[in-house]
């Protein structure tokens, strides 16, 4: 479901800066849930499914550092 209207004042943060927000937040959760998935491969002694989830890993960390660096620049008026 998708809406024309800010919703910002609902949480007093504008929709842009929310969604890079959120962006960030799902990014590490993802790095962290990865590490779970990573370590039950290895159990397995499955590396094909290891190697999947580290690069799914650092491709989640590399999002969130972007997100951070967008959401810093635009934080500070830059």
């Amino acid at each position: 479901m998708t809406s024309a209207t800010e919703t910002g004042g609902v949480t007093g943060t504008p929709d842009k800066d929310y969604n890079l927000i959120w962006y960030v937040e799902a990014c590490l959760n993802n790095a962290l849930r990865l590490e779970t998935y990573i370590q039950d491969a290895e159990r397995g002694k499955d590396t094909e499914a290891a190697d999947l989830f580290r690069k799914a890993q650092a491709d989640s960390r590399k999002g969130a550092e972007l997100g951070k660096a967008l959401l810093r620049s635009r934080l500070s008026g830059g």
